[in-house]
């Protein structure tokens, strides 16, 4: 038994010969001893070195991991010191009264600031039905910036073509529709007539200046023209150039003032027949319009020359003056308001239509200057004293501009506008007696256009109470 286990053991420890010699391969003395090392049997290692190299081995995993932790930990404590910033401005936002938090205004306050009280703040116009125009009339064509229409309470009268001379139209406000060619004109001008007024203190007279160079006054019957009127009652000869202007005195009865191309303003007694004032050598060009004030003590004038004067005529001296009011070479408009400044309209230096206001104590700058639009027309200013509301009517244009005046900046504000398709030669205004007050109208304009006359209506609406409601109802079942 023990040769058989010793013969055993030989046999293991052997290599094959078929391994040890095979063709093309050499092996040497060391790595057949290696190999037989290896094919040898293990060592036996004890416990305590196996349990030493798993620690070695468990530590160096950790020195592995351990870069990635404080990577990790580095990120959460940066996050959290920017959380931690965060709540402290936070709290010190809080905490700090010195600067409290700046909120924006609301926007109700905004529109409770921006949009202003006004009672004309919603005044809207409304031309009349076609069978209350004057329909079939040949308006004036001559090339001259004033209204060619004049209106009071009991008549319209228009400046109209008319050949071998000039004539105007005066009719009754009620005889609306087709105007006759054959209707009755006032033709006493030789040339055609410039400008027409009517008394204030009588609605039957109108006084007329022309290109004859003459004035006349003229009295009209009480229920119109029956025959065409050829004399007038006056004729008042003193300008050596048409006559362009004509304005009568607010307060005073039979005085007229009237301003030519000769660059001169007369003041006459139509009683009389007589020139009281004579205002020469105070404009060195043609006048473009004259205003009375309210009281008739003080008139202000606008120039071609570009000067805005105002002039006491009983002391026969400027009182006041501002050149350069506006810069355009276009015509400029001067009108005198109730509480004695200035408006004006006019243009640019690059054409732009400009309103503006001026204190008659200090001329030197404007109270206020508004800019509109850029066309050509002539703006004509209507004024009402008992409104404060002035509309601006331009020549050529198809629309009324209105604004409000008032004492606190800026002045002059824009309430709204007319529009309408056709453009107007030219405008009249209804004085305040003529207007019915019961369908709350502050204001009605006479628009021309090329062949008729269009009354148009300014309104204030009216919120209708409970009251009013109950009564229409109420007469409306008594009457049914």
């Amino acid at each position: 038994m023990r040769k058989d286990a010793h013969m055993m053991l030989n046999t293991e420890n052997k290599i094959p010969e078929d391994t040890a010699k095979k063709p093309g391969k050499d092996y040497d003395d060391d790595s057949i001893s290696e190999r037989n090392k290896s094919l040898g049997t293990p060592r036996s290692r004890p416990v305590s070195e196996l349990i030493k190299e798993t620690v070695q081995l468990h530590e160096k995993l950790q020195h592995q991991e351990r870069p990635k932790l404080a990577e990790l930990k580095s990120d959460e404590q940066n996050q959290s010191v920017k959380v931690a910033q965060m709540k402290a401005a936070f709290d010190s936002a809080q905490k700090t009264p010195e600067k409290p938090i700046e909120r924006k205004p609301s926007m109700r306050k905004d529109m409770r600031r921006v949009v202003r009280q006004s009672k004309f703040r919603h005044v809207f116009g409304q031309a009349v039905k076609n069978d209350q125009c004057y329909d079939d009339i040949r308006v004036s064509r001559v090339t001259w910036d004033s209204a060619f229409c004049a209106v009071n309470p009991k008549f319209v009268a228009l400046i109209i073509e008319a050949s071998g001379g000039g004539a105007f139209l005066v009719l009754p406000l009620h005889k609306t529709g087709r105007i006759d060619k054959s209707y009755p004109t006032v033709c006493g001008h030789t040339g055609p007539v410039l400008d027409i007024d009517w008394c204030p203190h009588n609605d039957q007279v109108i006084a007329s200046g022309s290109e004859d160079c003459t004035v006349m006054v003229w009295q009209i019957p009480e229920n119109g023209l029956v025959t065409s009127m050829s004399e007038p009652v006056v004729i008042l000869e003193g300008h050596s150039k048409r006559v362009g202007i004509i304005t009568w005195h607010p307060t005073a009865r039979n005085i007229l003032l009237s301003a030519g191309c000769d660059n001169q303003i007369i003041i006459w007694n139509v009683g009389t027949g007589e020139a009281m004032i004579n205002l020469e050598d105070m404009h060195p060009d043609v006048i473009y319009n004259v205003c009375w004030n309210r009281n008739g003590s003080l008139i202000c004038t606008s120039c071609k020359d570009k000067s805005i004067r105002v002039i006491d005529p009983r002391k026969q001296e400027i009182v006041g003056e501002k050149e350069k009011a506006h810069e355009g070479a276009r015509p400029m408009r001067a009108i005198f308001l109730s509480d004695g400044n200035i408006l004006t309209t006019g243009f640019s230096r690059m054409s732009e239509r400009q309103l503006a206001l001026w204190n008659t104590q200090n001329l030197e700058e404007p109270m206020t200057v508004n800019e509109m639009d850029t066309s050509n027309g002539v703006l004509l200013p209507f004024y009402d004293p008992d409104t404060n509301v002035v509309y601006l009517c331009g020549k050529g244009d198809s629309s009324i501009r209105y604004f409000e005046i008032t004492d606190e900046a800026p002045y002059v504000h824009f309430l709204n506008t007319f529009a309408s398709k056709e453009p107007q030669r030219g405008m009249g205004y209804m004085p305040k007696r003529g207007l019915d007050v019961n369908k709350c109208e502050i204001a009605r304009f006479y628009k021309l256009h090329e062949r008729k006359c269009e009354p148009i209506v300014m309104t204030v609406p009216r919120k209708v109470s409970t009251h009013e409601v109950v009564c229409k109802c109420y007469s409306s079942h008594s009457g049914a």
